[in-house]
């Protein structure tokens, strides 16, 4: 959330404006990937930093841990197989899986409510776009119907996706109509929404990319970028149902933004680049809050990266000096405006 971003207030008739709306995001264009399949990972482990950290949280589906567009039909990744022998091994997998859901209920279970957290995320990132408001009824409403009991599981599954896959943070903001809002994570005030793909938010490539960079002492040959990009399905040669062209979108958008620096590397010949947090970046995310973020994701503790938590540490310090001195500043000019005026009127 931003820290400057005003907490907004459900109304009374907040759910029935969402029931009038139900049509129309039903039948609003969502990637057909994401109406699939989303896939349940959180980000891979960022550099040889993270090698000795636990393996990311994940959490469990159908078909087990997957990277960010495994699962999507648009990724461009070309398989060595024949085209008939594809389709024959996907028909083989569909029966297979028909024939061991219908011999083990559980798996029934949790392939219905893989499907409804998938359709919850699809719901909340229309919500996003909308800058709407939702509430439970909403959510029990249009999405879970008659499934109730399973209501804290599949909320908590989209929850963590949104904010793991796409940066985003569903928080509640009226306990008493159990009513959400949806903000950038960080403190941060871009989403990339307006870049091919248009609409869909691309805050959790961001903070891959800030958590790379300071996670290999704050500057990152493009080489290991691409290395832990590559990992968690994300190319430069590929476009990708989220982020559409990632080596742009690093490369131009977040530099244009300022929320990365992109140069070359001294003395390099042939020229190789090398990425650092931009301005935007220093200025609206505490080093901090993205090492505890990649902890929780990673499972561990903050201090588990003794140099990161060091430097974070120095961060704070330095943040709080500035706020300090702002502050000082301000009470200065207060005092002057205040003694000037007292000669003002002595002098009249």
């Amino acid at each position: 959330m931003s820290r400057d971003q005003k907490i907004p207030q459900c109304t009374p008739d907040q759910h029935l404006q969402t029931q009038s709306e139900t049509q129309g995001l039903e039948s609003a264009q969502v990637p057909k990937p994401m109406e699939e399949a989303l896939p349940s990972s959180s980000l891979l482990p960022m550099s040889d930093n993270l090698k000795e950290a636990p393996a990311a949280k994940v959490l469990s589906a159908p078909e087990g841990p997957q990277s960010f567009c495994s699962s999507s039909g648009d990724n461009t990744a070309t398989s060595s197989s024949k085209p008939d022998d594809d389709s024959s091994s996907k028909e083989e997998k569909k029966s297979l899986s028909t024939s061991e859901a219908t011999e083990n209920p559980e798996n029934t279970l949790i392939d219905a409510l893989e499907k409804k957290v998938a359709f919850l995320v699809n719901f909340l990132l229309l919500k996003y776009r909308m800058e709407a408001l939702v509430t439970k009824a909403d959510i029990l409403n249009i999405i879970i119907k008659d499934d109730e009991e399973h209501f804290s599981e599949i909320f908590l599954r989209a929850s963590e996706r949104m904010e793991m896959i796409f940066g985003l943070d569903v928080k509640e903001v009226d306990p008493t109509s159990h009513c959400y809002a949806i903000y950038i994570k960080l403190g941060l005030t871009y989403d990339g929404k307006l870049c091919p793909p248009e609409g869909l938010p691309k805050t959790g490539l961001l903070i891959l990319m800030l958590g790379v960079i300071f996670m290999n002492d704050n500057c990152v040959s493009e080489e290991e970028v691409w290395r832990v990009l590559n990992i968690t399905g994300i190319f430069s040669d590929q476009k990708h149902f989220i982020f559409g062209d990632p080596k742009e979108f690093i490369t131009k958008d977040l530099v244009k933004e300022k929320y990365l620096e992109y140069r070359q590397v001294a003395d390099s010949d042939p020229a190789q680049y090398e990425f650092l947090w931009g301005p935007r970046a220093h200025a609206e995310v505490r080093k901090m809050e993205i090492l505890e973020f990649l902890a929780k994701v990673h499972g561990t503790d903050p201090k588990s990266y003794p140099s990161q938590y060091e430097d974070a540490l120095r961060n704070e310090e330095e943040r709080a000096q500035g706020r300090i001195s702002v502050s000082a500043a301000s009470t200065s000019m207060a005092t002057e405006s205040s003694s000037a005026m007292s000669d003002s009127i002595s002098h009249t």
